[in-house]
């Protein structure tokens, strides 16, 4: 059996999301974070760094966590959303790699210094402001070609990129310039299994 530990955020629904798109029987353990569930023993055991979303593969005795390994794992056990044909498959890699190392960072950081810091930082904000665009551009120019980021075919790189994505919609972080990116949100948004995943274990409701 597979436990998902997680709250609602980006990165927790990057796994609830490819849970249902895969349809894997799962077990859902809701992390209350605002109640510092997070920081506890029995789940700094599965995660030291006290971080959501967490896998636990009862069968294998795999755990993870990170959002991109689980997506990796997933995709890996069940042969679906990642391409067999080595080109794409490295492609969908790489773009997943790209979310993991920039614009899920780069986010993150835009979000705590726009939204959360207690005093506003205009160097900070104005950096996180321009990389974040930068970033937005890049998956703009290679969506103009392309229906998913991979290629042709739906994958965990889009399920990855959706999760942030998804989040800097509701907090009204505005993307719409960018017309194939903002194509893209609406082709992967309109996805069932899309839809569920992003109520789980609740819906995000901005900040």
């Amino acid at each position: 059996m597979l436990h998902l530990y997680t709250d609602s955020s980006p990165n927790g629904f990057k796994a609830t999301i490819a849970l249902e798109e895969l349809a894997l029987p799962y077990q859902l353990h809701h992390v209350h974070i605002d109640d510092g569930e997070h920081r506890q023993p029995a789940f700094l055991a599965l995660n030291p760094h006290g971080r959501i979303p967490v896998l636990e593969d009862s069968e294998t005795g795999v755990v993870l966590f990170e959002s991109a390994a689980i997506l990796l794992y997933l995709a890996d056990r069940s042969g679906k959303l990642l391409p067999a044909e080595p080109c794409a498959r490295w492609e969908a890699i790489k773009w997943l790699q790209f979310h993991a190392s920039s614009v899920g960072p780069l986010l993150g950081q835009r979000v705590h210094f726009e939204i959360f810091a207690k005093e506003p930082v205009p160097p900070a904000i104005e950096r996180y402001q321009r990389l974040t665009e930068e970033a937005f551009t890049v998956l703009d120019h290679v969506l103009s070609s392309r229906p998913y980021l991979a290629g042709d075919d739906y994958s965990i790189a889009d399920i990855a990129h959706f999760g942030w994505m998804h989040i800097a919609q509701i907090i009204r972080l505005d993307f719409s310039r960018h017309r194939h990116l903002s194509a893209w949100h609406e082709r992967v948004a309109d996805r069932p299994a899309v839809r569920k995943g992003i109520t789980l274990p609740a819906p995000a409701t901005g900040a």
